[in-house]
């Protein structure tokens, strides 16, 4: 008998994996709801969760994609998106790319789900505004998961009105759901299991002794590691584990796709020598091509976010803990400063709280 989204809830709160929460209540019943229509053949709305970290979004998710009998995806939304860019690139010439490319999806799938939503590239949000419209006209059934309601998707993001066509075609075709209880999910009491370490720089203590421990140190090497079409210096590294600096995993020009480059190839991933990520936000600047020494015009100008010294490896450093954390990719850290002191202040602190939230429950062992 195949399980059903219910069911599974159901389970988990007789065995104490959650606790009674009317709002992930809610989201199980749009969940099976959707799963009942798919399953019989019927059209149906898709499911939009959005609410804080911890309240249990992604694991809704993954048991209303466990369920599934038919052709689906789950990827994490970074994920997804590189898969699109490197599928338009391959359809250049296509009168149509972003048609072929959902005609292709919806011929191979009929449910998309992706985890945490999140739109902060122009490149990405040009697209998405035509690509979710197509995919629906297609009959693609598409559930997510984001820490934004549909509306605030892209919110200040520069030619946003390129954007608002995606967020028409989410309102009009999922049914768009808060999961926004008072319990974060991800505290809860369990076993620990510790995977973060406060040390001095450049005094690393813990990570030798958990690399020794997970690799056959007879292995293991300090060759670089050759990622796309970049060298990437190691500490050391057997077939399983990898052992980096943070200066040179995250501070190098890396993008999300070489993280999944490097989760498909290791089970566990230590990063040493990680800085305290804060850092006074610096003024914006005018964003003027190559005209910068030229007068403010109106056409064209656009004011770039205040960031923070640190802000462009933070960004890369949120990609790597969300891809391990997507594949339960075991990620073993240590710090000059405590988890809850990493990143506290700076223009990344919204999306930084899933990532601090993830963190925390990677210290538990049901993490891994």
């Amino acid at each position: 008998m195949i399980p059903d989204p219910q069911a599974l809830y159901r389970h988990a709160i007789e065995h104490d994996e959650f606790v009674i929460d009317p709002a992930q209540q809610a989201a199980v019943t749009a969940l099976q709801a959707c799963f009942v229509d798919v399953q019989g053949g019927r059209p149906t709305a898709g499911v939009y969760l959005w609410g804080p970290v911890g309240r249990g979004k992604t694991w809704l998710m993954d048991q209303f994609y466990r369920c599934l009998p038919i052709p689906a995806r789950r990827q994490h939304f970074h994920a997804f998106m590189a898969w699109v860019h490197q599928r338009l690139f391959q359809l250049h010439g296509t009168a149509d790319p972003l048609q072929a490319l959902a005609r292709e999806l919806a011929g191979e799938i009929r449910v998309l789900c992706f985890d945490e939503l999140f739109v902060s590239d122009i490149g990405d949000a040009l697209i998405l505004g035509r690509l979710f419209q197509v995919l629906f006209d297609q009959g693609v059934v598409i559930v997510a998961t984001s820490n934004q309601p549909p509306e605030q998707l892209y919110q200040g993001g520069f030619n946003r009105e390129r954007f608002l066509p995606a967020i028409a075609a989410i309102e009009r075709h999922m049914r768009v759901l808060p999961v926004e209880g008072n319990q974060d999910h991800r505290l809860h009491p369990g076993k620990a299991c510790q995977r973060y370490w406060v040390a001095e720089r450049g005094k690393s203590q813990a990570l030798k002794g958990v690399f020794q421990r997970l690799g056959p140190n007879a292995s293991a090497t300090d060759a670089p590691l050759l990622i796309g079409s970049r060298q990437v210096k190691v500490i050391r590294r057997s077939e399983q584990t990898l052992w980096c600096r943070f200066a040179d995993l995250c501070e190098q020009p890396l993008a999300a796709i070489d993280y999944m480059a490097l989760c498909d190839r290791f089970k566990a991933i230590l990063l040493d020598e990680v800085p305290a990520l804060s850092g006074a936000q610096r003024a914006g600047r005018i964003a003027r091509g190559t005209e910068d020494g030229a007068r403010r015009v109106d056409a064209g100008d656009r004011e770039l976010p205040a960031l923070s010294p640190r802000d462009d490896s933070v960004r890369r450093f949120i990609a790597l803990v969300d891809e391990c954390y997507d594949r339960r990719i075991a990620l073993y850290l240590e710090a000059e400063v405590p988890l809850e002191a990493l990143y506290t202040q700076g223009y990344l602190a919204f999306p930084f709280r899933r990532t601090l939230s993830r963190l925390q429950e990677m210290q538990l062992q049901r993490y891994a």
